[in-house]
């Protein structure tokens, strides 16, 4: 007796591990149940996805959602809300909220609040501190836990942890990879003002490319003296790359759409819309990143979707905020550069899906495979789109891409078989879980 199955996604494109070509999908409780010529199976639903390609869902590993403390500019449902809405199936938040993610309570009320509101999966990196160096062995561990994230630069209070003893005393405790903000606040004195070319009334950014390279090989030596995996975020610098080729074993690197795609004279169309930490650099460091990408040297993308709302952002340098919007146009703009031949879909697929999934030991995701979560990315390539403040689904209401035509745009996101965006459309309400990770499975 055949088998019906809940929905089969026929005539699609499937990018996964194994190539490219044109087979159905077929989906049942929540899994990927089949994969082939499914023209006579039967199904309660059938879609048509000629014409698009099926990929697995895109995991952004960096986001700042603001939930709990700053709601006014971002919260759980908005931002996933908006994750959804561009593709996107699961996401890695961020713990400098208010209050800070340093411990099981505070991560549990995360997750808590995630729950019924989340539209798509969902983990939380739990920040190291100098405080709760002992309890990293079994916060890493926690269900929902991403990790453990440090901020070696660019925080306050007792997220910062600027010195070598603290960084040593944390990795001495990490099993899991350790994700970093690799920025030294401790040579100041050394940032050179610089203003935007042809603008002379511009706001100064500053010039930190010595910083954050001597903050990034702090890092990697101390990692390698303590023999741990490291994960070095949104890399913003020729120079990093070049140093963290030399230290694959240990060390894996997160690019940003923002860092790839924007340089220096951002500043002059943008003004603080444009202002990010690490800074969005000359033209010079976004070929070294691509170069890096090229090469096999990035390993993710995040998107650092760190909203502010538009009154914040038009502050006067420096008392306007670091960050932008960047979960919904992370695969537009990346899919971009795809048309554009900056990368090919399969290594875009691998920067969002499968690099992911290989980093943080993702149980079940990251792979269009038979018994795989059916967390899908379906995509028309040829589609030409304006990016526009009001498609944005966030709080604060605005992206830097505003006005910028993208050609490659997201058709639906799947998150464990549902159905949740068709069409620019939110069809499901909030049903993310809890990502699962493989080193964080226990007994039920």
């Amino acid at each position: 007796m055949s088998k019906t199955y809940d929905i089969i996604l026929s005539g699609g494109v499937v990018v996964n591990h194994d190539g490219v070509g044109a087979r159905d999908v077929a989906l049942a409780g929540g899994r990927i149940a089949e994969i082939g010529d499914l023209s006579r199976a039967a199904a309660a639903e059938r879609i048509d996805c000629a014409g698009l390609h099926i990929l697995p869902g895109v995991i952004d590993t960096q986001v700042h959602f603001r939930e709990p403390g700053a709601t006014h500019k971002e919260d759980l449902e908005t931002g996933t809300r908006g994750a959804v809405l561009g593709g996107v199936v699961g996401v890695f938040e961020m713990p400098n909220t208010k209050p800070l993610t340093t411990g099981a309570a505070e991560l549990a009320d995360k997750l808590a609040r995630a729950k019924g509101r989340a539209h798509c999966d969902f983990a939380f990196w739990v920040g190291g501190t100098h405080d709760n160096i002992k309890d990293i062995p079994e916060l890493e561990r926690l269900p929902g836990a991403a990790g453990i994230k440090v901020f070696m630069g660019s925080s306050t209070g007792s997220l910062l942890v600027a010195d070598d003893a603290g960084v040593a005393a944390i990795l001495s405790q990490t099993r899991r990879r350790a994700a970093f903000h690799s920025e030294d606040e401790y040579r100041l004195e050394e940032r050179k003002p610089l203003r935007v070319p042809g603008d002379p009334t511009s706001h100064p950014v500053w010039r930190d490319e010595i910083v954050a390279l001597r903050s990034t090989e702090r890092l990697l030596r101390i990692a390698r003296e303590k023999g741990a995996l490291v994960h070095v975020l949104h890399v913003s610098t020729a120079e990093e790359i070049e140093l963290l080729a030399a230290h694959k074993d240990i060390a894996s690197v997160e690019a940003t759409p923002h860092h790839l795609t924007l340089d220096a004279e951002a500043y002059v169309r943008l003004g603080t819309l444009a202002q990010m930490n690490p800074p969005v650099r000359d033209a010079r460091h976004r070929d070294g990143l691509w170069r890096g990408v090229a090469r096999g040297i990035v390993d993710v993308l995040g998107s650092d979707h760190a909203p502010h709302t538009l009154e914040e952002k038009a502050k006067p340098y420096p008392e306007s905020p670091s960050g932008m919007t960047g979960v919904q146009t992370l695969v537009p703009l990346m899919l971009d550069h795809v048309n554009a031949g900056r990368l090919t879909l399969q290594r875009f697929v691998d920067l969002t899906s499968a690099g992911p999934a290989r980093l943080f030991g993702l149980a079940g995701k990251g792979r269009v495979a038979v018994g795989y979560d059916a967390d899908l990315t379906i995509v028309d390539l040829k589609r030409r789109e304006t990016i526009r403040n009001d498609w944005i689904a966030s709080r604060c209401g605005w992206t830097p891409y505003d006005g910028v035509e993208a050609t490659g745009w997201p058709v639906a996101t799947f998150v464990r078989g549902a159905k949740v965006m068709w069409e620019g459309e939110l069809l499901a309400p909030g049903t993310g879980e809890p990502i699962r990770f493989q080193q964080t499975l226990r007994p039920a």
